[in-house]
């Protein structure tokens, strides 16, 4: 598919604010999703990492969603037309806490799109740059990677997997199970179908089940790190590499390194890599 690139890029600079409040539900309900026996949160209570992605949801319409679940393209987003949109990856760096309750609003620019020319065919880059301020200031920088991609060939062959590392210090095993999906779509309002809807995900878009979140797998690794030390997170980064599905269990590992460096990964079934990451505490 021929991709119009300077109309795409004409996005480029595109901003849009949302205002929201850090409220104390959703907390609770992450915590629960993930397994956590966490005290019932109250207000000042610090907003664990990654967690601000409860907040900032996508209001739109019933009538202005596409056939994927997501918004209809061409609104902060450019219209992409290739029918693939992953959660290839981000960076983070967090400046101060964000307390229960405080009232939050963010920033989100359009801050670059590229084409390249992958195996399969055309993959399409958008980078979002987010900043979240609190009631104290700037809280979180934010740069989230979207790909967007061609539905492969038929009888095309999946990629050959990398394998993961085995040295790791931490790990946690992950059963997830649609129910999982499930509650993770619904407290993010995400409404695209390839995590929820088996028929769509396995008949349109020819995966072999439900696809776990990109940012719930990030929001594990990060978990991990929050199991075994209590340490302030500083910058966190990750890599969507294979996705993972709700037909087989994967697990989470870390290894800390000697100068405050976290190397995480999530590792397949089959012990290769979907997801690597790296934090600084």
């Amino acid at each position: 598919m021929s991709l119009d690139i300077d109309h795409l890029r004409s996005w480029i600079g595109k901003q849009e604010t949302l205002h929201d409040r850090a409220t104390l539900v959703p907390v609770a309900a992450l915590s629960a999703t993930l397994d956590r026996d966490d005290a019932l949160p109250k207000p000042g209570d610090p907003l664990p990492p990654l967690w601000h992605w409860l907040y900032f949801l996508p209001l739109a319409r019933q009538s202005e969603i596409g056939p994927d679940g997501h918004p209809k393209r061409g609104g902060f987003l450019p219209p992409v037309p290739l029918p693939r949109r992953m959660w290839a990856g981000g960076r983070f760096t967090f400046h101060k806490p964000i307390g229960l309750e405080e009232k939050i609003f963010r920033v989100s620019t359009v801050a670059d799109v590229t084409v390249k020319q992958g195996r399969a065919g055309a993959l399409c880059f958008v980078l979002v740059r987010h900043e979240v301020h609190g009631e104290n200031g700037l809280a979180l920088t934010e740069e989230h990677d979207i790909v967007y991609r061609d539905a492969p060939a038929p009888n095309e062959p999946p990629p050959a997997p990398k394998t993961a590392p085995v040295d790791g210090v931490w790990h946690r095993d992950i059963a997830p199970d649609d129910v999982l999906l499930f509650r993770y779509s619904a407290l993010t309002f995400n409404g695209h179908r390839i995590h929820y809807d088996r028929q769509y995900v396995t008949q349109v878009e020819g995966y072999p089940g439900l696809i776990v979140h990109g940012p719930l797998i990030a929001t594990l690794l990060v978990d991990l790190l929050r199991r075994n030390t209590d340490r302030a997170l500083k910058s966190f980064k990750f890599r969507a590499v294979s996705p993972l599905f709700d037909i087989a269990p994967f697990s989470v590992h870390g290894r800390p390194g000697a100068d405050g460096s976290v190397a995480l990964w999530a590792r397949n079934a089959a012990g290769g890599v979907a997801m690597e990451a790296e934090a600084v505490v």
